[in-house]
């Protein structure tokens, strides 16, 4: 059966985020191996002055362009092919989404100048008192902004289609694509307030001083959804793509992979407490309320893992897979897409139990501030997320420009560089949170570092090296991809799996927003509510900014 195909001007439109994803990803990927190799003792910094002035400006640029722009990027533009290749239809109102886009552009170029200038090394939390240049804030306003105008383009061109099929299911990669940009409507708005009400004036020099407590709960409003808005993007490639593009499989079961995004939805804000255990400002009951819906979270991904893992071993079965795990083997490994995706959610299976650990609150108290945490951020978001986006674009690129995939070989090499590289890496940071690093801090300026670290600091280091040279070859694919003269033979086919049942058995209920939205917004005012009421009431804008590097 012939696919619907975007037309040329579309095509171009998703490239363009692919293309500034990728260059913010090439620029970040070059200060994570810099902050490895300075915990392994190989200290690098002193060379880039005066460009780079300190290892925390070059972890600021690491967080921010990996963490913030080459995920917003390349979700908005994977999330604008999915409605329009789900829905097959065009975009409602192109000239919006590209306004949005265009939006993002600019944040993104005014936040990297005052970066670049040493004037918002904040890190990517950037917690006032910490405080940066005013177009720094600016920027990340810009960015979020244009973000919501993209995403107020999907809702229109849904509506539009909704009133065409009044009584269809709505397609899974649309819908679930839907959700996620809701998601990320309804989660932002803490940053916004943030920023817009208290940052971003403090910095303006309107007002002289900022309350930390407050704005570290605006942030964690959005910090921890945030990861879902990461996640679900490549929770769609895994439900709906890759068990067609590991063998002809199919979707084990349509309801309950919708059903997971709507739980998504309604748990992933109301939690943002749990980032904040060691804060004195918020009441032991409300971190506790935050702590068991985080608990709750849990079980849309656990329901992701069986139905995944069920939808890729009917992939391996009917390619001769036997056994209890033999059909492991059967899968399509030597597709670069699949072979990243797969060891993307292997490792993201360890993050996974890694952030129920962070989510216990006297466990928490032991690992909060240690080098436990971006361990796990780098199982969840450096590999569950980025791998899966790198093998989503392997086929993604060739399909919105026509040119075939250079040397898949290479391709497959680099999900495989990156995996063993993430084992080492992540698994020494997280030992060395076990043992009392800390987190956020140049260890080889630290004047005594206890002997029992000493080879996990030096396998941070190999780690990174390893990272390093599984980024370049994701670059070089990338970029001998764009210029590649030679083209794909045929138009390049969209990986969909269908479901094993038929969409008429999932239950309306289940494709109806309303009582999902409202339950959502309901939950939010329940379980923030009175604390942000308290908080906004007792303000204590008592902070001066300090500028430390």
């Amino acid at each position: 059966m012939k696919q619907y195909q975007l037309s040329t001007g579309e095509k171009k439109f998703i490239s363009w985020h692919l293309l500034v994803a990728i260059l913010a990803l090439a620029v970040g990927s070059l200060f994570g191996p810099l902050q490895a190799f300075e915990h392994a003792g190989w200290d690098f910094y002193p060379y880039l002055k005066p460009l780079i002035k300190s290892y925390y400006q070059g972890l600021t640029v690491h967080g921010v362009l990996n963490a913030l722009v080459w995920t917003t990027f390349f979700i908005m533009g994977f999330l604008t092919f999915n409605v329009m290749f789900g829905l097959k239809r065009p975009l409602k109102n192109m000239t919006l989404n590209k306004v949005g886009f265009w939006l993002m552009v600019v944040g993104v170029v005014a936040a990297a100048i005052p970066i670049l200038a040493n004037q918002a090394t904040v890190l990517f939390t950037f917690y006032p008192p910490l405080k940066a240049n005013w177009a720094f804030y600016l920027g990340l306003t810009l960015v979020v902004v244009g973000s919501w105008v993209e995403g107020w383009g999907l809702f229109m061109t849904y509506i539009a289609w909704r009133k065409e099929n009044p009584n269809e299911r709505t397609p899974f990669i649309a819908f679930a694509s839907i959700i996620t940009a809701l998601l990320w409507q309804i989660c932002t708005l803490g940053i916004a307030t943030e920023i817009l009400t208290m940052l971003l004036p403090w910095s303006l020099g309107l007002i002289e001083n900022v309350d930390p407590q407050l704005a570290r709960t605006y942030f964690w409003f959005t910090g921890h959804p945030l990861v879902y808005f990461w996640l679900l993007p490549a929770y769609i490639s895994w439900y709906a793509m890759l068990p067609e593009q590991a063998g002809k499989g199919k979707m084990f079961s349509d309801s309950l992979a919708r059903l997971s995004f709507w739980i998504f939805l309604v748990l992933s804000t109301p939690l943002g407490f749990h980032h904040q255990y060691v804060d004195p400002g918020i009441p032991p009951a409300w971190k506790f309320l935050h702590s068991m819906l985080t608990f709750g979270v849990f079980f849309p991904s656990m329901m992701t893992a069986f139905t995944v893992v069920a939808s890729l071993e009917h992939a391996g079965r009917k390619n001769g897979g036997k056994g209890a795990l033999a059909w492991i083997g059967k899968l399509n490994w030597s597709d670069p897409s699949v072979a990243a995706q797969l060891l993307a959610g292997i490792l993201f299976f360890f993050g996974g139990i890694g952030g129920l650990a962070n989510a216990s609150y006297n466990v928490n108290l032991v690992l909060h501030n240690t080098a436990f945490i971006p361990g796990h951020f780098h199982l969840t978001v450096a590999t569950g997320v980025t791998l899966s986006f790198m093998g989503i674009s392997y086929w993604l690129l060739p399909y919105l420009t026509g040119k075939k995939l250079w040397n898949p070989k290479v391709a497959v090499a680099q999900a495989w560089t990156w995996f063993v590289g993430m084992i080492i890496f992540s698994n020494s940071m997280h030992v060395l949170g076990l043992l009392g690093a800390p987190r956020r801090v140049p260890l080889g300026l630290a004047p005594y570092v206890p002997a029992e670290w000493n080879s996990r600091l030096f396998q941070v280091g190999v780690g990174g090296a390893i990272l390093f040279i599984s980024g370049a070859l994701y670059l070089t694919v990338m970029l001998m991809t764009a210029l590649n003269k030679e083209k794909v033979a045929e138009e390049v086919t969209v990986p969909i799996a269908e479901s094993m049942q038929d969409l008429s058995h999932t239950p309306e209920w289940l494709d109806r927003w309303a009582p999902w939205v409202y339950g959502t917004l309901a939950l939010i005012v329940i379980v923030y509510g009175p604390q942000l009421f308290d908080m906004i009431k007792n303000i204590a804008l008592t902070s001066p900014g300090f500028r430390v590097w």
